[in-house]
């Protein structure tokens, strides 16, 4: 039997969502982000206290189709920019569509109309959090994370990253970088 959680996003949250099942004895076979396949199907008050217990580490158990194929997508791209080691090289439209094995106008729709933006809008909003991330760590040079992510080029990556954040690459790094000894300093 599978089911689908909501806010799981992380490696925490699937600690969590072991350690639940583990407490109410069920076994699973598969866990991933979003969504776990239990052996054997839950009784009602199984289900009451799993969904009790989630919701109270701030995930939740899903029963309506349409939020759980959101919540497909969203696990979908999140996984695929924050945890991938490479990201696809077909389109992510494509991508997705095929993933989930739905048509890709059906799969934006239906995201537009419950999350208020496009899955396109998704996807750069995560992109600069993961360049955020990467832009922190200091390992790599703007060039070389424009690349990992696909931009077209570094003039891309700075444009987006100021339109979403409101600062350049360069001047979001001096200010965590001030941050940071700032800090140091007390």
């Amino acid at each position: 039997m599978r089911l689908y959680i909501k806010y799981m996003v992380s490696l925490r949250c699937k600690l969590i969502v072991k350690e639940e099942l583990r407490k109410l004895g069920l076994d699973y076979t598969a866990l991933e982000l979003g969504m776990v396949e239990v052996r054997e199907d839950l009784s009602a008050k199984q289900h009451d206290q799993l969904k009790t217990n989630l919701f109270q580490s701030g995930l939740e158990l899903m029963d309506d189709k349409k939020s759980i194929l959101i919540e497909k997508i969203k696990n979908l791209i999140t996984e695929m920019i924050h945890y991938s080691v490479k990201l696809p090289t077909i389109n992510y439209s494509d991508y997705i569509s095929e993933k989930l094995g739905y048509d890709y106008t059906y799969l934006s729709n239906i995201f537009s109309q419950v999350k208020g933006i496009t899955i396109q809008q998704f996807i750069i909003l995560h992109k600069i959090e993961k360049v955020k991330e990467l832009l922190l760590y200091n390992e790599l040079t703007l060039t070389e994370i424009s690349y990992q992510l696909h931009y077209s080029s570094v003039a891309h990556l700075s444009n987006q990253f100021k339109k979403i954040t409101g600062f350049s690459p360069s001047f979001y790094k001096r200010l965590k970088q001030k941050r940071k000894s700032n800090l140091e300093d007390l």
